[in-house]
């Protein structure tokens, strides 16, 4: 089976399952595209190997950009960048690696340390 995902206006409305001989017979009215999309896809990866699809499999509030034939997340935080190569977003800073927790703070723009609690 492969996965389609329904882009109006740029936008991702759905995704279902389908075989691409359903598009032969289904009659849909309502405004917009079906687009193929690969749930194996991530990050412009295929994770078994295969040809990746659209750079990311697509999700609901996803945009489609067709200049890039990919489908991008919704940015997560306004001052994260667009990774050209990936179509993920990108904290402007990498995230501490020392073993700790870290949560995004956008308002100052940097990894905030997240304090362990009680009973963890």
């Amino acid at each position: 089976m492969s996965h389609f995902a329904k882009v109006v206006n740029g936008l991702v409305t759905q995704v279902i399952v389908a075989e691409p001989e359903f598009f032969d017979t289904f009659v849909d009215s309502s405004p917009g595209t079906w687009i193929q999309t690969s749930y194996n896809t991530r990050g412009g990866v295929h994770a078994n190997g295969n040809t990746p699809l659209r750079k990311n499999y697509a999700g609901i509030g996803f945009t489609y950009d067709a200049g890039r034939d990919a489908f991008i997340p919704p940015k997560p935080f306004s001052k994260w960048v667009l990774n050209e190569t990936t179509c993920l977003w990108d904290a402007p800073t990498q995230m501490p690696n020392d073993g700790k927790r870290y949560s995004w703070d956008d308002a100052a723009g940097n990894w905030v340390e997240v304090p362990e609690t009680e009973g963890q």
